[in-house]
């Protein structure tokens, strides 16, 4: 099997002076399902990257959920820049590279800063459903999603060099893709379906497998 690697949120223990790095269960299901090892990646720092990349031998890399952007909201009890600074430089190794990249939620919102688009501040989206659609006619998406994010992205604050690809009924982009690197951004969680979605698994499947 392939092997893909996961980025992981960062979560702050006080009581241990401990910054933990730590990634969902079910992200090992979700995995398996469209054909990869997981492989948890560590928020090491930068200068260490490469090293990391050319030690795996990854055929893709996620970019999961979870933290806040610490560029974005400094002060949040749930930034971690370490996290930040190591995703961006993973980004830049993985083009480099031509590695596929997924992000998911916050992954998405990570590639759509580090190719210079911006993110906008939202209500209401968190630890809901929403309705999405296709942007491309030939696209099959679940019509339904959840929605974990507090912050979003309009057709205005979309980097150039991204093509939108699906959007809900606010306009907002949920899903883009870049015609030149290997690039899929997803807004929803698709590991946190009780039961996976098949159109979540095929859309996926099928990015990395065209």
């Amino acid at each position: 099997m392939k092997r893909i690697g996961i980025t992981q949120r960062v979560e702050i223990i006080p009581n241990y002076a401990e910054r933990r790095d730590c990634l969902d269960q079910r992200w090992a299901d979700f995995c398996f399902e469209i054909g990869f090892i997981p492989i948890p990646l560590p928020n090491v720092s930068t200068e260490k990257v490469s090293d990391v990349l050319s030690s795996l031998q990854l055929d893709a890399i996620l970019l999961s959920g979870g933290n806040s952007i610490s560029s974005l909201t400094p002060g949040a009890a749930d930034a971690a820049p370490e996290r930040d600074n190591f995703e961006c430089e993973l980004i830049s190794q993985a083009l480099i590279r031509c590695i596929p990249i997924v992000g998911i939620c916050r992954g998405m919102q990570m590639l759509n800063n580090y190719f210079g688009g911006q993110l906008e501040k939202i209500e209401g989206h968190v630890a809901t459903e929403h309705n999405i659609y296709s942007l491309l006619p030939d696209l099959q998406l679940s019509e339904r999603v959840n929605s974990y994010h507090n912050w979003a992205i309009n057709r205005n604050s979309l980097a150039k060099n991204l093509r939108p690809i699906a959007a809900d009924d606010e306009g907002f982009i949920e899903a883009f893709d870049d015609l030149e690197h290997r690039v899929l951004g997803l807004m929803w969680h698709p590991e946190r379906e009780i039961v996976f979605k098949s159109r979540d698994v095929n859309l996926i499947k099928e990015f990395f497998y065209d």
